[in-house]
């Protein structure tokens, strides 16, 4: 390492240390009158009023405060001072501050991967000696729990807060026009793009620029569909490279996504415009007067990026369904991404706190405020906002839920050669050449 590397980051190190002792020492001060100490569900009956856990996460600004407000109820009923701390660089401060001898009591993960990481050098502790899987069912249902377990088997977090990426977005007021039925099966939705196609309409936009990250939207495509052609284990198998891109599980995964994206009726702008719309710009055609396209398929964000004044719902100028199922065999997954809270210290505090954060009431303040959707099973739909319910529903509903695969696989390709391939492929590559390349990039 170069010497202006290392004085880097033991700079960096010492930055975050020192951070971290002001505001322990600020945080110290405050105190906090526990209103039922030894009588709340989380403590086992320990009186731990009076001592403070801190949780780092990437969640700033409004986040940061509605998550303030959720942990209130706890912070009241059991004295203790849960503090939380959110920075825009979680992810390389965590680790140094993990690697540094400093981690926070608890981390909000954004990402799995990174979770992983830490639990392998061993920085993040097997829950499973803290809660029953039993439990957990109370509050998850088994694909939360999946997701939260390592190879080993060991469970690295508990689910907080997900967002929902399986939907299409569709004009409603031409849908009620036309007499057009929401599909519920994939023939179903070919069938109507075809229809739409009949009646003079271009049924799909899609949009994949993203700058340095072009990509990404074909890879949750592709995930979606493996969910709808293959059992989970089949997508985890894959997830882990245990299953190659040059599979015939994975090649039949492309061939349905062809079905859409390289018929050039069904796409505005024909097959070569998806590499050059931007992603954001996804959605717009279908909010024109009139629509210039019918159909997007993108995650709940993108109503951030619709035009001021456009309105969501059944009512609205746009709305969403489910993307239907292929094999009925397999029911109605949904692909999610999400955040998952680890602990990193074990002290009777940090498991209190766990054990309220793996309760669907540790998320109640936060959801009714809007924009948030529970993995928590014991949710009940009528805290939701109505504008975020039929999400929840969809999580709720699901037979199978499963992380964005190519966020969990290794960075050279989940946001390296996978996206590569998503670009190739649409610019006419074929298989052979597309889906080799992205095993060969696998590491060793």
């Amino acid at each position: 390492m170069r010497k202006s590397l290392r004085f880097a980051v033991t700079a960096l190190v010492m930055l975050v240390l020192s951070a971290s002792l002001a505001m322990a020492g600020a945080q110290a001060e405050r105190t906090v009158d526990a209103t039922n100490p030894t009588g709340n569900p989380w403590t086992d009956g320990q009186d731990l009023s009076g001592t403070e856990v801190v949780l780092f996460g990437a969640w700033v600004d409004e986040d940061a405060t509605r998550f303030e407000a959720a942990m209130q109820p706890f912070i009241e009923q059991t004295g203790i001072n849960a503090v939380y701390e959110g920075s825009g660089d979680f992810e390389a401060l965590v680790t140094v501050r993990a690697e540094g001898g400093d981690p926070p009591d608890i981390a909000v993960f954004p990402q799995p991967g990174l979770m992983t990481d830490l639990y392998d050098q061993g920085h993040v502790i097997d829950l499973r000696n803290w809660f029953d899987e039993s439990d957990l069912l109370a509050s998850y249902d088994q694909s939360w729990i999946d997701m939260s377990r390592h190879p080993a088997g060991s469970i690295m977090g508990v689910w907080y807060r997900t967002n929902v990426k399986s939907l299409v977005w569709y004009p409603p007021a031409v849908f009620e026009a036309e007499g057009y039925e929401i599909p519920t099966t994939w023939d179903e939705l070919l069938a109507l793009s075809d229809r739409m196609v009949a009646d003079g309409y271009t049924p799909w936009s899609i949009g994949m620029e993203s700058a340095g990250a072009t990509g990404w939207v074909g890879t949750d495509w592709i995930e979606d569909i493996m969910l709808r052609i293959h059992p989970p284990e089949v997508y985890d198998a894959w997830v882990a490279g245990d299953l190659p891109f040059d599979s015939p599980e994975v090649r039949e995964a492309f061939e349905y996504l062809a079905e859409i994206w390289k018929n050039p009726d069904y796409v505005l702008g024909g097959a070569g415009s998806i590499l050059t719309v931007p992603f954001g710009d996804g959605a717009n055609p279908l909010v024109t007067d009139p629509p210039r396209a019918l159909m997007h398929r993108q995650a709940s964000f993108i109503t951030g990026f619709l035009p001021d004044g456009t309105t969501v719902g059944p009512d609205g100028d746009i709305n969403f369904f489910y993307l239907p199922q292929i094999r009925s065999e397999l029911g109605d997954p949904v692909l999610v991404a999400g955040d998952i809270l680890s602990a990193m210290v074990d002290r009777p505090e940090v498991r209190a706190v766990m054990n309220y954060l793996a309760t669907g009431e540790s998320t109640r303040a936060w959801l009714e405020q809007g924009g948030f959707v529970a993995p928590h099973s014991d949710v009940p739909l009528s805290w939701y906002p109505a504008e975020d319910r039929p999400y929840a529903e969809i999580v709720q509903n699901a037979d199978v839920v499963r992380f964005d695969a190519s966020d969990l696989m290794p960075g050279a390709v989940g946001t390296g050669s996978f996206w590569t391939a998503m670009v190739d492929f649409v610019s006419g590559d074929s298989l052979d050449d597309v889906l080799p390349a992205v095993d060969a990039s696998w590491p060793d």
